[in-house]
């Protein structure tokens, strides 16, 4: 019995024998290949490669100080032209947007009564001068009471206030010009019946232009009449009219706490009364700023971000900064707090930048 069991177990364990090794070569042989894959995978580098961007380094420059406004041009001399009286239209001596000069008629209402009337007028006032110098005379020879002399006086002083109240009514009757200038668009025409203030048309002195325009009242310590002003134009983008501040008001409206201002055009041709300008005005104040180009500040709600270059151990990477920034010109900006001169900020590419990101400078990189 012992002999048969024996004999029984011999072949099973030998199986258990190769079972087990058959496994310890398979284990194995997957340790040994997740070891040589690790191990590979242990000595790759696995850290971003550098992003091509573009640098520029920011530069100390001295800018003027400068103030913006905006307002309407408008005529030193400038009217809007209408009648004192009433009447029918019988010429009108002008056409729209003529040049004209100062004492012109312009306009004439119908005057036939008034000029009736000055006609009896001037009769009644030729009889009470005769009879006054006859008077004088007889005065002095005693021969008429000094109440007739009186009243020979009175009636001359008459006559001759009420040829001029017809005269003046006659004057009314014309519309002249005050000044040289160039009329608007004529707004009546012959055989109209116009009232009292009814308007006529504009005239309008082209040859000098003024600007009116008002600023908030914290710059008045920084403004005198004389101050350079760079004017611009909707009719004319790429010109810039020169301008000189004329004036400065004597109070600040209490409702806006703004105070106006007006400038003097120095050169007015192709200017209308009117257009609307904006200006640019030289507060004579200069000012050292650090600048960057205009494309190496993002924005966003968080505040404004440059990316600066630090070089470290042989690489150079980028950190995000956020600066303060102020007014721009031909494609700079000033950054007035938060970056130095000379530090190198990223111009090009900062869409593909993080904290610590590596970079590589092509300045000749345009995205």
């Amino acid at each position: 019995m012992t002999t048969q069991a024996y004999n029984y177990k011999g072949p099973a364990l030998r199986a258990y024998l190769l079972v087990v090794v058959l496994l310890l070569l398979i284990f194995g042989s997957i340790a040994g290949f997740l070891y040589n894959k690790f191990s590979v995978l242990s000595d790759t580098d696995f850290t971003p490669p550098p992003i091509t961007i573009a640098a520029a380094t920011a530069q100390s420059a001295i800018w003027p100080s400068e103030l913006e406004a905006v307002g309407t041009i408008r005529a030193a001399r400038g009217v809007e032209l209408s009648a004192e009286t009433s009447g029918e239209v019988i010429d009108i001596a002008v056409r729209s947007g003529e040049k004209i000069k100062a004492g012109q008629t312009i306009l004439t209402l119908n005057d036939g009564v008034e000029k009736a009337g000055r006609s009896q007028q001037e009769a009644n006032l030729k009889l009470a001068r005769q009879l006054f110098e006859r008077d004088a005379r007889l005065i002095k020879q005693k021969t008429i009471p000094q109440s007739q002399y009186d009243r020979s006086l009175a009636d001359l002083d008459s006559a001759i206030a009420q040829l001029a109240e017809t005269n003046a009514q006659l004057d009314n009757k014309s519309i002249v010009a005050p000044f040289d200038g160039t009329t608007g668009i004529i707004r009546v025409k012959v055989g109209d019946y116009i009232e009292s203030g009814t308007p006529i048309a504009n005239l309008q002195d082209l040859t000098e232009l003024e600007i009116d325009f008002s600023v908030p009242d914290r710059y008045f310590p920084s403004l005198r009449p004389g101050l350079a002003i760079a004017v611009h134009v909707a009719a004319f983008p790429e010109r810039v009219f020169h301008a000189t501040l004329s004036a400065i008001d004597a109070r600040v409206d209490t409702g806006t706490r703004n105070l106006m201002l007006r400038a003097t055009l120095e050169e007015s041709a192709g200017l209308l009364p009117g257009m609307f300008a904006r200006m640019v005005i030289d507060l004579d104040q200069p000012r050292r700023v650090v600048t960057v180009p205009e494309t190496a500040v993002s924005y966003s709600l968080h505040g404004n971000t440059v990316y600066v270059l630090v070089q470290s151990k042989g690489k150079t990477t980028a950190q995000p900064r956020v600066v303060e920034t102020g007014d721009t010109r031909d494609g700079q900006i000033a950054i007035t707090s938060g970056l130095l001169s000379s530090e190198w900020v990223v111009t090009v590419g900062q869409n593909k930048l993080y904290r610590d990101a590596r970079v590589v400078i092509d300045d000749q990189v345009n995205f």
